[in-house]
């Protein structure tokens, strides 16, 4: 499902220190990985690497079983992207539309059935604790909230990968907790899960191996179990 082969990424020139340098490590199919590591050690860059926003500048990557190369065709790449959740620490919300509209957009890229996609909406809004909150614009919404819409945004098309950077950030305990068991729900149905946290009480109550990264290099892989 994931596969790096001493990857590294640069950002700017090829002669530059590397952001990410020499990873190599896999994840199969239904794997759940936690991302660990200190403030600045590249984990945002990994997330963004594995959700194609960059490209390796050195090695071989491949995600979802496709091999990603920088010579790749943007549409090729944009499809292959449309099968990645992704939550960003900052959301990454449409502010003028509702929540709603928010959620439905990976649907919508799909060209689902609208009555379809309303049913989607409804029943993961309804999870995340929205469903009061359908119709309200996205900057309108408390920190918890947005966070909870982008994290409903990235599960609704049950892409094969999921990926989480800080995910809990702005969420009361219980509600990350239900996240977190959904996470480990979804692993177990066959999706991909990574997630990047400096929450130790969520990663002591499930279990799981680990990347830890520093300086932008894989100082331990936490094992190569599923």
């Amino acid at each position: 499902m994931i596969h790096l082969d001493n990857v590294s990424w640069r950002r700017g020139k090829k002669d530059s220190a590397p952001v990410l340098a020499h990873l190599s490590f896999m994840v199969p199919q239904g794997g759940f990985r936690w991302l660990l590591g200190p403030s600045g050690a590249g984990k945002s860059s990994l997330l963004s690497l594995l959700h194609i926003e960059n490209l390796p500048t050195d090695g071989q990557m491949t995600i979802l079983g496709k091999t990603v190369a920088q010579e790749e065709k943007r549409a090729a790449l944009v499809r292959l992207r449309q099968r990645i959740g992704m939550v960003h620490q900052d959301y990454q919300l449409m502010p003028d539309l509702s929540v709603a509209d928010n959620v439905a957009l990976p649907l919508r890229l799909q060209n689902r059935p609208e009555d379809e996609i309303q049913d989607e909406v409804h029943a993961i809004l309804k999870w995340v604790g929205l469903g009061s909150r359908t119709d309200v614009p996205a900057n309108r919404l408390s920190g918890g909230e947005q966070q909870r819409t982008a994290i409903a945004r990235a599960i609704i098309h049950r892409p094969g990968l999921i990926l989480a950077d800080e995910p809990t950030n702005a969420l009361e305990e219980s509600q990350s907790c239900r996240l977190l068991d959904m996470f480990a729900e979804l692993s177990a149905m066959g999706t991909t899960v990574v997630v990047a946290t400096h929450n130790e009480s969520l990663v002591r109550r499930l279990e799981r191996p680990f990347l830890f990264l520093e300086h932008g290099r894989l100082v331990d892989d936490g094992g190569e179990q599923p």
